[in-house]
């Protein structure tokens, strides 16, 4: 199995990937964020863990980009 699923959405599964995130998130990088995450879906614990890091970082444009990636079944 892969990292990359073919299905309607795609899931990154990477631990380079996720902590990438996490540190765009701290780092308050939009525009890396939505690269990173963009055509992915996360599973909930996941997306709720940088949902929660990114309110921490006080970025509500970050918190809206990550709100609006799917959760994964």
């Amino acid at each position: 199995m892969t990292s990359k699923e073919s299905n309607d959405k795609t899931t990154d599964r990477s631990l380079g990937n996720f902590a990438a995130v996490k540190t765009s998130i701290a780092n308050g990088d939009t525009e890396e964020v939505k690269a990173r995450l963009e055509g992915n879906a996360l599973d909930k614990l996941e997306k709720d863990y940088l949902i929660d890091l990114a309110r921490l970082s006080g970025n509500a444009e970050i918190v809206g980009i990550i709100e609006a990636v799917p959760v994964s079944d």
